[in-house]
């Protein structure tokens, strides 16, 4: 259950700070030991100082990564609502539907390897009829050419490929490759749910995935930000789903359109880090370019629970990255109040 405040326009901001040059190589984890998150946080710091710079004001959590992200920062036009972006993403994951054009244009671009770490998951062409080992069995022999296409395309081109029965996509990307300032795209709408874990995660179409494939920088109309403020704590009679549940209702379905949607305040210490996923995973249904959460003791408790500690050691909770700090302009800004 839940009261409301609504401002049109308030101030809210985190504080941006990696402790990443106290700490040796950070790899993101065993299925992606070459890249290295202490050098990504780095970069991103360096382009976040530029735009501050330039912007002369603090920014939002979703800016800072996404700014962060900026091709050119130096120069980049920056106007909320108004000018496209050209963004460089850290990552690209595919699910099996979508990767085969994806793939197949990639092939016809000839260039011989992916410019970023990318990923095919092989879930969506599984369907539930009998049950899970002969739906999966059903599944391997309908789709065994498209599996092989993707799997010797994957291995010559430089993309992992998770074999069907590997697991959901979204599970996969937060269990393995989601981090706190990460910029990920994803060719599915539920890509988002990866801001459960503090990065920027967004739903995109197969020409997009192959333009960052390629090394060509990714257009994205710059965001607007609505801020939700979350007062109180989650009770045994209330559920991570009620609160995007309680904001669709106030927003309705289009009216996150062009804005990424940014969750603080003390409640959000009471949601477990898949439970702020499932949040940012249904914030798909109410327009969100994305939704994301700050990095918190939650988020540390799960890198540390999916073998990636190191990234939790490098991301310390009282110094650290995403806080709510100061208060930032936002195009919105909506007040839940959780009642135990």
């Amino acid at each position: 259950m839940f009261k409301l405040t609504k401002t049109s326009t308030q101030m809210c901001t985190r504080n941006l700070r990696t402790t990443a040059g106290l700490f040796q190589r950070v790899p993101m984890s065993k299925f992606d030991p070459e890249t290295d998150v202490r050098e990504n946080l780095a970069l991103l710091q360096k382009n976040v100082d530029v735009v501050k710079s330039r912007l002369r004001r603090p920014l939002t959590l979703s800016e800072k990564i996404v700014y962060g992200h900026l091709d050119e920062p130096e120069t980049a036009d920056i106007v909320r609502g108004e000018s496209y972006l050209r963004l460089r993403p850290d990552r690209v994951a595919m699910q099996d539907a979508t990767a085969q054009m994806a793939m197949l244009q990639f092939v016809a671009s000839g260039i011989p390897r992916v410019a970023v770490p990318s990923t095919i998951h092989c879930d969506h062409l599984i369907e539930a009829q009998l049950g899970g080992d002969l739906d999966l069995n059903r599944a391997k022999d309908i789709n065994s050419e498209v599996y092989n296409f993707l799997s010797t395309a994957g291995a010559k081109y430089g993309a992992g490929f998770w074999k069907p029965g590997s697991g959901i996509i979204h599970q996969i990307i937060l269990e393995n490759y989601a981090y706190p300032g990460i910029m990920l795209i994803g060719t599915d709408s539920h890509t988002v749910n990866g801001g459960g874990l503090g990065g920027v995660f967004v739903g995109v179409g197969g020409a997009d995935a192959v333009d960052v494939m390629a090394g060509i920088p990714w257009e994205l109309k710059c965001p607007k930000v609505i801020g939700v403020h979350l007062i109180g704590e989650i009770s045994a009679w209330t559920s991570p789903k009620d609160v995007i549940l309680r904001v669709a209702d106030i927003l309705t379905v289009k009216g996150g359109t062009g804005a990424i949607v940014e969750y603080f305040g003390p409640g959000v210490n009471s949601l477990s880090c898949t439970g702020m996923g499932t949040i940012c995973n249904m914030g798909a249904e109410i327009g969100a370019t994305t939704s994301i959460f700050p990095y918190n003791e939650r988020m540390a408790r799960y890198l540390n629970a999916t073998e990636r500690g190191d990234i939790a050691r490098s991301l310390t909770t009282t110094n650290t990255c995403w806080k709510a700090m100061k208060v930032q302009s936002m195009t919105k800004l909506l007040r839940l109040t959780c009642l135990s």
